[in-house]
């Protein structure tokens, strides 16, 4: 099952386990039973702390639990833990086998400190690279708490159980048998959700914060970038952000970032935020800002409002807050989102196999997207606005050489439709001739584009007519002393090597402000 490369390196993470744990098997004769029958089988042989227990009477098979010997620790998989999950299952067999995991011990006592009964379930696909998060944080949550429980579900394998519970996204959690989330989400965010004071307590420490010299709103590449520079320069750094990682976290593949041949979304935005913690960087995750107060003096502080009520004060301010995907604003998405409106065919194409889709957006994403669909779905249908598609030439050969794949041009998506409980269809217009049509079916993936993150920004700063912050090139906005880099901006070409430019720019030039700012401490910053 695994190969020799592959086994060299497990067995090399495997000696970190400091207690031994057992692979408890519920299997059936089914060709995926012996499959796992035999990952089990190789995991074992790789360390003297892995042992199978075969005969186990979970309902799902094939799964298995984690379990450590002796105790009821441990965390379940149904299906096999493979591509993108494999990492999960690696780090489960470490934390259930006493190695101690990466969070921080202010996150691990909260966990510790949950009461109540908590069982998890989640469901993923293999292909979904948001997943990964998910699982992890409920293993390392069921590790330290033992009335946390949690199992890890393949939704493609259990497909009926997917129909039963209409899941139409991953991941999706259920809590005690009820939808808890979907989506994207760390073990901050989770447990943010169960513990209720969370909010507030984070709110009074922030309260309690000296001001800072560089206050960066944002945590994608452009403002890990400018956290960096910042905090190199030996000056008071703070990032207040919404998720860390941003859009990158749900990027699939990354093959343009230079002297980096090939890497993923969720991959590096863990290598920039280990970067980020390798400084002196004071960083706030699970904070949406709300509202900027300029300064009213030119020696003055700017403040940045937050959602939770909290209030952050700098003498300058870098607004890295990127973009989002574009919705379509038509009646019925918000309705459907995750219940067959959808925005990353990697992660939720499985899900739709054998079904009927539609992917709107003509440019490379949804050529792209139609294309992954089509060796998936049944049939796949393009719609695009403009009068034809925007896509590379050598994307549109492609699409057209498929057989399952309908293309429609000059239409405008006008509604969302379904039965209550999940996307049955959607209606467009022909703008040639403003008919009005039909199309019967379960899925729909919007790859429209991206809108800049500047709603609370209305009013306080200049900003194009697309929304983006206007910017000169030293990142400079029409407000003194606050400077804005990457997507949210009005620079050219939203690319990740980019927005790592400008927000090194952006803290370099935050920096030079600072210094002619206050002259009697210019020779302390420069020091």
């Amino acid at each position: 099952m695994l190969d020799a490369n592959l086994k060299q390196q497990l067995q090399a993470y495997l000696v970190n386990m400091t207690q031994p744990v057992e692979l408890v098997m519920s299997l059936d004769d089914s060709a995926k039973s012996r499959e796992l029958e035999s990952l089990l089988g190789d995991i074992a042989l790789l360390s003297d702390k892995v042992s199978v227990v075969p005969g186990g009477a979970d309902k799902r098979k094939p799964s298995f639990m984690i379990r450590r010997a002796g105790t009821d620790i441990g965390v379940h998989f149904a299906g096999l833990p493979m591509g993108h999950e494999f990492t999960s299952l690696v780090l489960a067999l470490l934390q259930v086998g006493g190695h101690p995991s990466k969070a921080t011990r202010e996150i691990i006592e909260q966990v510790q400190a949950l009461d109540g009964d908590y069982h998890f379930e989640t469901y993923f696909s293999l292909s979904c690279q948001n997943c990964p998060d998910v699982v992890q944080a409920l293993n390392l949550m069921s590790v330290l708490n033992p009335r946390i429980r949690h199992t890890a579900i393949d939704g493609a394998l259990f497909q009926d159980e997917v129909d039963a519970r209409k899941v139409m996204a991953v991941p999706t959690v259920f809590l005690n048998g009820e939808t808890f989330a979907s989506g994207r989400m760390d073990i901050e965010q989770i447990v943010a959700k169960l513990d209720t004071g969370a909010s507030a307590r984070a709110a009074a420490q922030i309260k309690a914060k000296d001001p800072f010299d560089v206050l960066i709103i944002g945590g994608g590449p452009a403002g890990a970038a400018a956290a960096i520079y910042a905090a190199r320069k030996g000056i008071r750094t703070g990032i207040a952000t919404e998720r860390f990682g941003g859009q990158v976290l749900d990027t699939m593949g990354i093959e343009n970032f230079i002297s980096v041949q090939h890497t993923e979304g969720p991959k590096l935005v863990a290598q920039l935020e280990q970067h980020v913690r390798d400084y002196d960087v004071d960083i706030m995750n699970l904070q949406r800002a709300d509202k900027l107060v300029p300064a009213t003096t030119p020696n003055g502080l700017h403040e940045v409002q937050l959602e939770n009520g909290a209030s952050l004060f700098s003498k300058t301010v870098i607004i890295a807050t990127g973009a989002r995907w574009r919705q379509m604003n038509a009646p019925g998405e918000d309705t459907y989102r995750n219940k067959g409106v959808a925005y990353c065919p990697h992660c939720d194409g499985p899900l739709y196999k054998g079904k009927r889709t539609a992917v709107i957006g003509g440019g490379n994403s949804g050529v792209e997207a139609a294309i992954d669909l089509a060796g998936i779905v049944a049939h796949v249908t393009l719609i695009e606005y403009d009068s034809q598609l925007r896509a590379d030439e050598v994307l549109q050969r492609k699409l057209r050489s498929l057989p399952n794949v309908t293309i429609i041009t000059s239409a405008l998506t006008t509604q969302v439709l379904g039965d209550g409980e999940k996307v049955t269809g959607l209606t467009y217009q022909d703008r040639t001739n403003d008919s009005v049509h039909t199309i019967e079916l379960e899925g729909i993936f919007v790859q429209i584009g991206l809108v800049p993150n500047t709603e609370w920004l209305k009013g306080d700063i200049a900003l194009s007519n697309r929304g983006e912050i206007e910017i000169d090139g030293h990142c400079n906005t029409s407000i003194p002393g606050v400077f804005a880099a990457g997507d949210v901006t009005t620079v050219p070409y939203k690319q990740i090597i980019i927005s790592m430019g400008e927000g090194s720019k952006a803290s370099l030039s935050a920096f030079d402000h600072l210094i002619r700012m206050v002259p009697d401490e210019a020779r302390t910053l420069a020091a």
